[in-house]
């Protein structure tokens, strides 16, 4: 369990150390290990263990006050017996000793401490009190640290674990390696597990645990200038310093360095918030999500798929072109296929006897043209398919990835297939991104045809199905565009408040932003309606004002479709009668008066300037069932506004907004621009929590949009 995120500050910037400091700690040329022990599977004695086994070739000095050697290594009986400038310790003792500990280490000088205990600021009030003043020490001595509440870390680059894991050595000879950091780390031995059965190398496995000094964020910058460090594979469930994320993601992205990312937590209930729409449904995970993919780190949802994603990060070239295609050897899988693409967002290239002349002159008359490909069980006979086929299909500049599911049954079937296919990829030259892939897992494949595979850089699959989600992973991260500027609206004088901001009051604010609403005059008695509607024109609507009215139709606070004198005199009644019940000690600002707008249909638009994440649209179907459909996507300041509409096509609503079953299409263009001065009202007004705009009702196109309601949340910066 990691340390909860209201035990640091949202605002922090996040520590940062330079790459010297944290060599000291990862590639330390003296360790101390503080309770050493003679004791086999106790935690000193494991870290000891795995020095040996590694061949650590610096100092270990051992601290034990009880022992005077252990294996023939002399003991110190305390911390203030170390010699200054220990590059690293690690604590192997129970926490009531830790601080204590860590303030003798920061006194020696030593560079950073490694702490294993638990029961910090998982622990409760008391913990994470104790992980504050570990912190508070450690960072003014200039010491780093590694958890608590850890399991340390293993350098592969230069054979080094701090950690009572039992570590191998394992060499990275001379290949490029996967970094990995993660808050857990029982998930990060398993992962490292995952991948070396792959014959994948790691360079860095690095747990962080509860994070008291030093995160994900400082391990990540450190391996992004790592020469041996290729592809990072980060398992985090909360981050610290979500902006200093964000500029590691970008830097990433120019060094060419992929982010892979598995966050546990998808299914944690949505930030809780009463006031808006938009507060409930972009959760802390979807805004997360939308964050870090925009920045291109690829985002996983099973141990599995991360690992997947990893070995063809690391192993295969990254696709140069925008499609993929799948060859299989089954209709059934072909029809599956065709169904799962279409549920990953995996674009297949339409494939066709005329678009494709090298793939039809490939394959016999008999198999058709098409994508997924079905080669049938012509391969058996014809084991030169298989070479042709990849053949054409490489050479289609439409094609930057290929997923060659086969049936492989057994090793006489291995047999037949294999060796053409390994002939086609020593021929390919420049070839796109191939994945390899069995359909039937679990068939005896004689382990040299999965070995020669990785030496052409091609990995293997033992499922066809992870294989197509994989690529549609790196696919979609490929696809992402960086985000523009946001260009400014001009201020006009955000209302000096705090809390929930009432709809008359936000329309006030948005409107010369360029927000559409309908023209509107708010009143304090039935006379000013009367005059308000005249002017207005009937039909009209009448809506109570509060900021303890979040949700007015709730609390009988709306009247609709008032269309004369008569019906305006006892929707008036009626309205203040129905607030006195539900709500007898209501305070109104008074009621807004308002033309009634034609019908058309209801979205939601709503924007929230998250404290750790920033600024994030959403728009979807709305109403007074938006929670309840949840049909949102969520868009980001600096989007395209032709990104924005096909956000905006991708709802489960989307055939609506083109025009369905003969129904006109709605104005697209006039809503993604609303979306955009709403992502830029909030960039521009950062104290602006959250922006609600619901009903806004689309018309067709070139008629515009219309947004009927709007709530604001603002928090005022603390002086």
């Amino acid at each position: 369990m990691t340390i909860p995120a209201s035990a640091q500050s949202r605002s922090e910037a996040g520590a940062r150390f330079s790459p010297r400091a944290i060599e000291r700690l990862l590639r330390p040329s003296s360790v101390a290990i503080v309770g050493a022990s003679a004791t086999p599977g106790a935690l000193g004695a494991s870290v000891l263990a795995n020095l040996q086994r590694l061949g650590f070739r610096g100092a270990i000095h051992l601290i034990n006050p009880n022992r005077a050697e252990i294996g023939g290594r002399p003991c110190l009986k305390s911390i203030e017996e170390l010699p200054t400038a220990v590059d690293a310790a690690v604590l192997a003792i129970p926490r009531a000793g830790v601080l204590e500990a860590v303030a003798g280490l920061a006194r020696r000088g030593v560079g950073a401490a490694v702490i294993f205990s638990a029961g910090f600021a998982e622990g409760g009030e008391a913990g994470r009190a104790e992980q504050r003043e570990i912190a508070k020490i450690a960072a003014e001595q200039g010491m780093l640290i590694e958890g608590p509440n850890c399991l340390g870390f293993v350098n592969h680059v230069d054979g080094i674990a701090l950690t009572f894991v039992e570590s191998s050595r394992a060499t990275l000879d001379g290949r490029p390696g996967i970094g990995i950091v993660s808050q857990s780390g029982a998930m990060a031995c398993v992962l490292g597990t995952m991948l070396a059965s792959r014959d994948l190398g790691v360079s860095y496995s690095i747990s962080t645990g509860n994070e008291a000094l030093c995160g994900v964020e400082d391990f990540i910058e450190y391996l992004l200038e790592e020469a041996r460090t290729a592809v990072i594979g980060l398992i985090v469930e909360q981050f610290r310093h979500p902006q200093r994320l964000l500029s590691l993601a970008r830097r990433a992205r120019n060094r060419g360095k992929r982010l892979v990312l598995l966050h546990p937590g998808r299914s944690g209930a949505a930030r809780e918030s009463a006031a808006t729409h938009t507060g409930a449904l972009a959760g802390d995970y979807a805004l997360m999500q939308v964050k870090v993919e925009a920045e291109g780190i690829v985002t996983v949802e099973t141990l599995e798929e991360l690992g997947d994603v990893l070995e063809i990060a690391l192993r295969a070239p990254a696709p140069g072109r925008p499609g993929a295609a799948i060859v299989t050897e089954s209709g059934a899988f072909k029809a599956l296929a065709l169904d799962l693409t279409e549920q990953v967002g995996l674009a297949l290239p339409r494939l066709d006897d005329a678009n494709a002349p090298a793939l039809r002159a490939a394959v016999p008359a008999f198999v058709p043209v098409s994508n997924p490909l079905d080669l049938t069980a012509q391969g058996l006979v014809d084991p030169d398919l298989y070479r042709r086929a990849l053949l054409a299909l490489a050479q289609d500049k439409r094609i930057g990835a290929i997923a060659l599911g086969i049936i492989q049954t057994d090793p006489a079937t291995c047999e037949r297939k294999f060796p053409a296919i390994l002939e086609a990829l020593r021929e390919l030259h420049s070839a796109p991104l191939i994945v390899v892939a069995g359909l039937d897992e679990g068939a005896p494949v004689p382990e040299p045809y999965i070995r020669a595979l990785r030496t052409l850089a091609v990995p293997y699959f033992p499922s066809a199905e992870r294989a197509v989600r994989a690529i549609a992973r790196l696919f979609a991260a490929l696809s992402r565009t960086p985000l523009g500027p946001t260009e400014p609206l001009g201020r006009t004088g955000l209302p000096p408040a705090q809390g929930v901001i009432p709809e008359h009051r936000a329309k006030a604010f948005l409107g010369p932003l360029g927000i559409p609403f309908p023209a509107g005059r708010l009143v304090h008695t039935l006379q000013e309606a009367v005059e308000a509607a005249d002017a207005l024109g009937y039909p009209v609507v009448l809506k109570a004002q509060s900021p303890a009215l979040s949700h007015k139709s709730d609390a009988g606070g709306v009247l609709l479709g008032l269309k004369d004198r008569k019906s305006l005199d006892s929707g008036w009644r009626k309205l203040h009668a129905d607030l006195a019940q539900s709500l007898p000690d209501l305070r109104l600002d008074g009621v807004l008066v308002e033309v009634m707008a034609r019908s058309g249909l209801e979205l939601i638009v709503g924007g929230r300037n998250d404290p750790d994440w920033g600024a994030v649209i959403l728009a979807g179907i709305g109403g007074v069932q938006a929670e309840l459909l949840n049909d949102v996507r969520l868009i980001l300041p600096g989007q395209s506004r032709q990104s924005i509409i096909e956000a905006l096509r991708h709802l489960k609503c989307g055939p609506l907004l083109d025009g369905y079953r003969g129904s006109s299409a709605l104005d697209l263009p006039a809503l993604a621009e609303l979306i955009e001065r709403v992502g830029r009202a909030l960039c521009e007004e950062p104290s602006i929590r959250e922006i609600d705009l619901n009903p806004v009702i689309a018309y067709p196109a070139g008629q515009g949009v219309m947004a009927l309601d709007a709530l604001m949340v603002i928090k005022q910066p603390e002086p």
